[in-house]
């Protein structure tokens, strides 16, 4: 994010900040949506998530990029909407979205939107700590530095636990997309040993005795191309576009940012 747009959001400038929160909307809402699983309250937290980015913009340091502090801020709205509704239901299969970066053609579509709903309800069965270490790196994109930032955990943590969650994810759609596959004991832990490859965690030899097992090993080949379209389903496409909707919310956001401004000043 440019620099410059966060000074002259402090400044007061109203466009700047309609267009920093602008850049940080889209990725919020698909967090909160994901995360709360309930649209009423993603909704509240979107609200509450750019107001608060707004309000206190003077006093962010700089110490990890806006939008993973934008993210901090979003989880911790969204753990305290979650608390005291955890035995509540997802509020549907379409937490997932925008899966592909390329245009798909017809089959593509569909196979895509059916692993998209696999993918969401499995995520929806994962505890939280799973669920939204993926969200942060495998479907939003962000570093391993930046998730671990948003997380509050060191970055050997947070690759721990992201290895531990792909895993999960794997096994929870395994009776799905493995139906007929047998697993093996003498096997190595190949979903492991992807995720840590993903990771830039395992060294040449290392990486190139699990690719060589892989090769001559159907069942460990299978377990691999599943992970890989599990992660894949998970990706979104980045976008800055705003729907009328984020784009009246951000317009709300700033005007009570400005509101709260001039309450101060008069004070």
């Amino acid at each position: 994010m440019d620099e410059t747009l966060v000074i002259r959001a402090r400044s007061g400038d109203r466009a700047a900040m309609e267009d920093l929160l602008a850049s940080v909307a889209p990725s919020i809402r698909r967090f909160a949506m994901r995360m709360c699983r309930n649209e009423a309250d993603a909704d509240d937290v979107l609200q509450d998530a750019l107001l608060s980015v707004a309000t206190n913009l003077d006093s962010f340091e700089g110490r990890s990029s806006v939008p993973s502090w934008a993210f901090a801020i979003t989880r911790s709205a969204c753990t305290r909407r979650r608390r005291g509704k955890k035995n509540e239901p997802a509020a549907g299969d379409d937490v997932l979205v925008g899966m592909e970066t390329r245009e798909p053609g017809p089959e593509d579509s569909a196979a895509s939107s059916e692993m998209a709903e696999l993918v969401a309800r499995a995520l929806d069965g994962l505890p939280d700590d799973y669920r939204e270490v993926l969200l942060l790196r495998d479907a939003e994109g962000l570093t391993a530095p930046e998730a671990a930032v948003v997380l509050a955990v060191s970055v050997d943590a947070l690759k721990s636990r992201l290895h531990r969650a792909r895993a999960a994810l794997r096994e929870a759609l395994r009776p799905t997309l493995e139906a007929d596959a047998t697993p093996r004991a003498a096997c190595p832990d190949v979903v492991r040993a992807l995720s840590r490859k993903l990771e830039d965690e395992l060294d040449a030899s290392a990486c190139a005795e699990m690719e060589k097992h892989v090769d001559g090993c159907p069942a460990c080949a299978r377990t691999c191309d599943t992970l890989k379209d599990v992660l894949r389903a998970c990706r979104t496409s980045p976008t800055t576009v705003l729907s009328p909707e984020l784009a009246a919310r951000v317009k709300e956001a700033v005007a009570q940012w400005l509101l709260r401004r001039d309450v101060r000043t008069l004070g």
